[in-house]
Parts: C-alpha cells; sequence; structure tokens
C-alpha cells in the first residue's frame, strides 16, 4: 500500500538522519531570489469564493479568517489510504485539523507537483479525507518537502516556477494553509533552499491569508546552521511566514527539559536574527514533537507533552504539533508496529494536547464556542479496559473516602470517582493533572464530603517556594504549610493559587 509519506521512511520515523550542517547562499543568489519574488505577479481564483461548506473556514467566515491556533495545532497524517478515524478523533478530543505530508517533485522529473513522488495531485484518497475532515468541521493543512524525495525546489527553475507547482495543490483542494518541511537533504545547492523560501513568499502573496509555517531540523542549540541559513534567507527577502517550527526529537532530545530549554535558545535566535522582541519572536515560533518512542530512541510521553504544551500556552507560541497522529495509539504487544506510539497510553492521548492548543482562542472569535476542553481520548476496547465507576446519583455525599486517592500523575477517564481533601470527586472527561476543585476547566464533579483523605500529614522538608525561581516537572517545594510538586515547567505560578494548575497538592506538612 503507498503512503503519501514515503517508502524511505522505515518504522515510524519523520525526520530520520536529518543533517544540519551549515549551507551558504551567495550574495548574488539571494538577491536574484528576491528581486524575483518582488517583480513577480499571479493572478488566481479569488480566494474568498469558498463553497458554503460546513467546514472550519465557512464557520468563520472568509479564507484567511480562521484561527490561525488552529492551523498551529494540527498533527500530521501519515497515510490517506488507510488513515484512523479521524471523525472519531475530533469527536474524541476536539482536535479540528490535520497536516497532509508530503508534496514532492515527480520521480519521473520535472516541476511538477505530486503525492510522495508518485501520486497525482487530484487523487482520490486524499480528496475523500480531506472533504471527510472539513464534513466535520475541521480543515487540512497541506506539506511541502520533507525528508527524501525529489523536492519542487530542486526540480523547478525559479521561486515563481515553484510557486505555480505548489499553487496547483492550493487551487485543487482550496487550501488555506500549507507547511514548508525543509529539512536536508535535498537543498545542498543554495538556489534549491532559495526556490522554496521564494515559492513560500509568492503563495502568500497570491492568496490572502494564507497560513505559512517553515519546519526545520531543531537541536538541543535550537538549530543547526541549515535551519539558520533559511532565517537568513527568509530576512534577506522580507518574508515572515505565520511561524518557524523546529522539530524537538531525533537530534539527541532527552524529554522535556531538553526540548524546553531548545526553544528558549531558538527564541534568543529569531530574535538576534529578525531583531525582535520577545513576545514578537516567542509569536512566530513553532514546536513539532514526536509521540512516544522515536526511532533514535528518544521517549517521549503524555507527561512530557503537556510539560511543552504549558510551555507553549504561557509564552504564547506560534504553532504546537506532533508526528503522528496515526501512532496516537497504544501497540498491540502480539503485532507490534509503526501504527502505535510504543508507550502506555489511551487512543488519541497526544491529540488531546494539540486539541487544547488549537483551541485556546476560539471561545474569543466564534460566537457560541465553549473554550477547550482538556484532552479527551477515545476509550479502549472493554476487553482491556474494566469500565470505570460511575458518578453517584444525583451527586450525594459518601459515608467513607473508599476511592482511591487522586493522584497528579495518573490519568482518569469519565466517571472515575477519587478522594481529595476530603471529598469524593468524579470526573467528567478524560483528564491528567488537572487538581480537583482547583482547575479552570472544572473537569470534576464534587459528589460531597467524605470521611478521610487517605492523604497523612508529612514533615515539610521540601525547600519554600520561590516567585522568581523556574521548575520544570517533578520539582517539590513546600508553601503555605503544604507540599506541592509541579507537573510541567512553570515559573511565578504560586502553588495552589493559579489558573494553570501547574501545581500537584502533596497535602499538608509540618515544620520540623
Amino acid at each position: 500500500m503507498r503512503s503519501i509519506v514515503g517508502r524511505s521512511r522505515v518504522g515510524h520515523s519523520k525526520v530520520g538522519r536529518s543533517k544540519v550542517g551549515t549551507y551558504s547562499l551567495t550574495a548574488a543568489a539571494v538577491m536574484i531570489v528576491a528581486a524575483t519574488v518582488v517583480a513577480t505577479t499571479s493572478s488566481s481564483p479569488d480566494p474568498t469564493a469558498l463553497e458554503p461548506q460546513t467546514t472550519l473556514g465557512a464557520q468563520v467566515g472568509a479564507r484567511g479568517a480562521a484561527l490561525p491556533a488552529w492551523y498551529g495545532a494540527a498533527p500530521y497524517l501519515t497515510d490517506p489510504d488507510n488513515p484512523p478515524d479521524l471523525t472519531a478523533i475530533m469527536a474524541a478530543t476536539g482536535q479540528k485539523t490535520f497536516t497532509l505530508p508530503f508534496v514532492l517533485a515527480a520521480t519521473s522529473g520535472g516541476c511538477t507537483p505530486t503525492w510522495n513522488g508518485d501520486r497525482p495531485i487530484v487523487d482520490g484518497a486524499v480528496r475523500r479525507l480531506v472533504d471527510t475532515v472539513r464534513g466535520a468541521g475541521g480543515d487540512v493543512v497541506v506539506s511541502f518537502g520533507g525528508f527524501g524525495g525529489a523536492k519542487l525546489g530542486q526540480s523547478c527553475p525559479t521561486p515563481q516556477a515553484t510557486a505555480d507547482a505548489y499553487q496547483q495543490v492550493v487551487d485543487a483542494y482550496q487550501v488555506r494553509a500549507v507547511d514548508f518541511d525543509l529539512e536536508a537533504p535535498g537543498y545542498e545547492s543554495s538556489s534549491a533552499l532559495a526556490n522554496e523560501v521564494g515559492a513560500a513568499q509568492l503563495l502568500r502573496q497570491r492568496n490572502p491569508g494564507l497560513y505559512v509555517s517553515i519546519t526545520t531540523a531543531g537541536t538541543t542549540a535550537g538549530t543547526g546552521g541549515f535551519g539558520q541559513q533559511i532565517l537568513n534567507l527568509a530576512k534577506s527577502m522580507g518574508f515572515v511566514p505565520d511561524n518557524f517550527t523546529i522539530m524537538a526529537f531525533d537530534n539527541g532530545f532527552t524529554g522535556d527539559r531538553a526540548q524546553i530549554a531548545a526553544l528558549e535558545t531558538f527564541h534568543g535566535i529569531l530574535m538576534t536574527t529578525f531583531d525582535w522582541d520577545s513576545a514578537t519572536a516567542y509569536a512566530h515560533e513553532g514546536v513539532l514533537g514526536m509521540n512516544g518512542r522515536t526511532d533514535a530512541g528518544e521517549v517521549f510521553t503524555q507527561a512530557d507533552f503537556r510539560s511543552v504544551l504549558t510551555y507553549a500556552l504561557r509564552n504564547r507560541l506560534g504553532r504546537f504539533t506532533f508526528w503522528a497522529v496515526d501512532r496516537d495509539r497504544p501497540c498491540d504487544p502480539l503485532q507490534p508496529g509503526p501504527g502505535c506510539s510504543d508507550v502506555p497510553q489511551s487512543p488519541w492521548e497526544f491529540t488531546g494536547f494539540t486539541a487544547r492548543f488549537g483551541n485556546q482562542d476560539a471561545a474569543a472569535v466564534l460566537p457560541g464556542a465553549q473554550p477547550a476542553r482538556p484532552p479527551a481520548p477515545a476509550r479502549p476496547p472493554a476487553t482491556t479496559r474494566t469500565t470505570p465507576p460511575r458518578p453517584n446519583p444525583g451527586g450525594s455525599a459518601r459515608a467513607g473516602c473508599s476511592a482511591l486517592p487522586w493522584n497528579a500523575t495518573n490519568p482518569y477517564v469519565g466517571g472515575t470517582v477519587v478522594a481529595y481533601n476530603g471529598h469524593a470527586w468524579t470526573a467528567k472527561w478524560w483528564n491528567q493533572g488537572e487538581v480537583p476543585g482547583a482547575n479552570p476547566d472544572n473537569v470534576w464533579v464534587d459528589n460531597g464530603p467524605c470521611a478521610g483523605s487517605g492523604r497523612p500529614v508529612a514533615t515539610c522538608t521540601a525547600a519554600a517556594w520561590d516567585p522568581n525561581g523556574t521548575y520544570v516537572r517533578g520539582d517539590t517545594v513546600t508553601h503555605a504549610g503544604r507540599t506541592w510538586t509541579a507537573k510541567w515547567w512553570t515559573r511565578g505560578d504560586e502553588p495552589g493559587a493559579n489558573q494553570q494548575g501547574a501545581w500537584a497538592d502533596d497535602g499538608p506538612c509540618t515544620a520540623r
């Protein structure tokens, strides 16, 4: 079965052996490209003339009015011939968008766009997939390039010709958002890279409101010479896409701490390169992660995703996404394969995090829209999980706290009952790390007081919370006579008195 991803990608790898070495563009190449982009004009169909379907575009008006965060939160899909049930994922998590990779040049040669190098752009499987997502109220992002294969920037002679090829995709599917996944190998030629960045600028000019992201390799130092080359080229053209995104995996990353450190370094690179202030740099920064175990042996858990998501929301990053939604499900121990995460999980847990990022400002834009719910993955088959306890009828108080104490690291599905701070609580939907009675999403129903909470008083042995300190997941502090554990990266969030719910309450403690 053919895949959009490309046959060179074994298992569940996206990036593989990405090169991050230094490439140089000559001054002449930059001048030629910049002159071509400025001088080029092109007519295209009226971008607002969209069919009145029940799509993301129809919900919020003409093209360009859709929420940028929805497009910035679109996880990648790997195979349109055998995708998971996207409508079920959307219903379970609130996810609105998905990214379809990859548009490449035809393997037979020439400046012709194809899926994966060997499938025509007007493809029945892709059309059905796009129609399905839009019919459910969502939309798609189309990604150009990727790891391996012949790039259009290599095969097309100029930025204008490259943009003409990509425009065929935009027109065929009425695309409102595109991603330029610029990875080595493929751009050792300075003109090939200039063609791609120039085409990105031309597409934006031809299609007002088109969402454009540029994705490249990330390193523990933010990005390498290749990524810096892309930034320099965009600056020389006077082109600013919606975001520059780094792939924070497969290059020596060890969990959320390394990813956040790299994002902070990349933030500084953006500020220096474009002379931006801090807020502007964050707004044009994105992160692409990988759920579960990568081909390089790195492991990124739900806790890692939550920590990076908190960082992205707090700093208002422009993009938070991952590779890939196909892998967002548990592996079958009897038939392991590439279509799973290889970490313990319920289906679609990682997609729940992108849904939360994508819906962060929906209530401010869509009339009558509600704030996004936290991740709410579909339940696995009953054969693999017992039915959770149901709420008490009418929410009446329990005589005793017979349920297990709430644990900040445990995931809970809707209907699960826990004991916390002398009350019994029932989960409304899937959640993790949401403190009963003290979370902005109100995911717990208070069933009333009960006797005992299973939380003994301990000694305050942790250091006092410092309002100027920076904490990462797992750090423990003492504050207001209680012990608290950081659930993700946090700074300036007072334990027990912040809307982010960044601290897990470990219960009361007494001074020595």
